[in-house]
Order: C-alpha cells, then structure tokens, then sequence
C-alpha cells in the first residue's frame, strides 16, 4: 500500500511524525507537508509564485519533503511530480486542535484530504482536539483501523472522512461514532491592539457559538469525549433550495435580458 501523508502544521509537527512513523507499519510512507504552519488557509493554492520542493531530515534521517506552499499544494504536487505511483490513500494529519463543524471549512488539513478526494484519491483527515496535543496513540489506532476499511471498502468519489480524536488516554474515551458536520460557528472580532511603536493593527479572536446538541454531530460528540468519524464531500450545492428554486421560473424570467 502507498500513503501519502501531509498536514497543515507544516512538517516539523510531532503530529504528522507519529503518524508517518505508525503508517509504515501498513505500507510505503511519503511524506510531503509544509515547510511551515499553514493553519486555517483553507483550500488555497499558489498561483504567480513559485513551488519549491526540498529534501527534510529528522533526527539524521530522511523525512520526507517540505513545501513551501499550502496543504493543496503539497497533494497537487506530490502525486503529480513527486511521486512515481498514485498513492492508495492520502492521510492528512494529524493535527493539533480539532476540525469539526464550521472550522472543517477554513481547516487546512481537510483542505489537504479534500484535495486528494478532488484528484480521486481516497482521503482522511485527522485531527486531535488540543493544539497542545499529548496523545496521539489512539488517533493512531482509529487511522490504522479506518485506513483497511477504506482500502477494502472504497469510497464514494469525491468524499473524504474527517477524524477528530479527543486529547485524551484511551481510557477516558466514550468510544468511535460516525457522525455529521456540526452547525457551530465562530463569532469572530478583530481586537485592536496598538504595536511597540504605537501603530495600531487587528488580532483575530471570538468564541464558539455550539449551538450542536445531538451525538450525531462532530462538535458535540467530541465534547462527550467520543472520536468522531464524518464523511463530508466538496459539492456545495444546496439541493433543497436548488429544487424550491425551480418555482422561480429562472430562465423565463430572464429570457428578455438584453446584452
């Protein structure tokens, strides 16, 4: 089996190492990752700016190779020039704080998985719900797990499954739901804050607004301390509006515009 590992938190996380370590136990490892943090870009890419790949070492040894680009980057790149093969799956990961509701939106880690399922490569994004993450043991177990599941049972083409694991001791965690994307969301401001010369500029800030109740939903079962399993895919269509919408009578409506 080929894997392809990436992340968000650029390559020098410990996150993304314990995983790539754990993973050659299944197959072949790649890593190609950000040279550094690319948290909350999304699903940007680069474009008018150059790509530039290079060869990491870790504790002597090759790692894997660092980007100087974002997590789409790193999977465009790495299955089109980098790698010989097509991977078998691409698992990004894993990432220090959660993605679960709104935030699997802005996450760049997703970005990385839903950029493989975009380029029809099986895909999981994992996640551990600290930024100060200490226990990535049995994230490592559930990606193991979900990994021969996916490789024997496939997915449907375009989705990808986000993971998120509480930073806990397997003791203490309630056990493994498939779940939905939550409704929360952030209630964003921008602080102002003056600068050691007494220039003046914004530091992003807010709260979460968890208005999720219900087990099925990411949020709120990552409070229950259960790991959640939620297959989200890239269609944005809203298919409920877009059949209300038929009543409107669009192209009638617009038929006489005149250019």
């Amino acid at each position: 089996m080929k894997i392809l590992i990436s992340n968000d938190d650029g390559i020098d996380a410990n996150g993304i190492y314990a995983l790539a370590q754990a993973m050659k136990e299944l197959g072949e490892v790649t890593v190609i990752a950000p040279r550094t943090e690319q948290s909350a870009v999304g699903h940007a890419i680069t474009m008018k700016m150059p790509l530039r790949v290079t060869e990491y070492y870790k504790n002597g040894e090759f790692f894997g190779y660092a980007i100087d680009g974002t997590p789409a980057d790193c999977i465009k790149i790495g299955i089109r020039n980098i790698m010989k093969e097509t991977p078998d799956i691409v698992i990004s990961g894993i990432n220090h704080g959660s993605n679960t509701a709104i935030n699997i939106i802005y996450s760049g880690t997703v970005s990385a998985a839903r950029e493989a399922a975009i380029m029809d490569v099986p895909a999981i994004a994992v996640s551990v719900t600290s930024h100060e993450a200490i226990n990535f043991d049995y994230a490592i177990e559930v990606v193991k797990g979900l990994t021969k599941l996916v490789v024997k049972n496939g997915l449907e083409r375009g989705t990808l499954l986000n993971v998120n694991v509480p930073d806990l001791p397997s003791e203490k965690i309630s056990g493994v739901l498939l779940t939905k994307q939550g409704k929360s969301k952030w209630d964003d401001i921008y602080e102002e804050r003056l600068d050691p010369y007494g220039k003046k500029y914004f530091w992003l800030t807010g709260k979460l607004m968890d208005t999720d109740i219900t087990l099925d939903t990411d949020q709120n079962a990552i409070k229950n301390n259960y790991v959640t399993i939620s297959p989200i895919h890239f269609d944005l269509t809203d298919y409920k509006s877009y059949d209300n919408m038929q009543s409107w009578n669009i192209p009638e409506v617009f038929r006489n515009i005149k250019e």
